[in-house]
């Protein structure tokens, strides 16, 4: 399984969303709380290639993007070969 890593803030709906449907897989992940990090927060953002919203998914070395980008995986049935490696 893939390593998956979450950017997220504490009171950011869609950052509750995709650890919702990360947990109900089983995906263990890597969360960075960026609240109160400015640091953080700027490397998110170099990461995600100058995504500055919340949340910011990473499974392996694919950027996801946010909460929308990884429902569309799931839905397009995509999410568990991304997981899985």
């Amino acid at each position: 399984m893939q390593t998956v890593e979450i950017y997220t803030t504490q009171t950011c709906g869609f950052c509750h969303a995709a650890k919702r449907l990360l947990n109900s897989k089983s995906v263990s992940f890597v969360e960075f709380d960026v609240s109160r990090d400015p640091a953080l927060r700027q490397k998110m953002t170099q990461r995600a290639n100058g995504g500055r919203t919340v949340p910011q998914i990473f499974v392996g070395d694919t950027h996801v993007g946010g909460c929308d980008d990884l429902y569309a995986l799931e839905q397009r049935g995509k999410l568990d070969a991304l997981l899985a490696g």
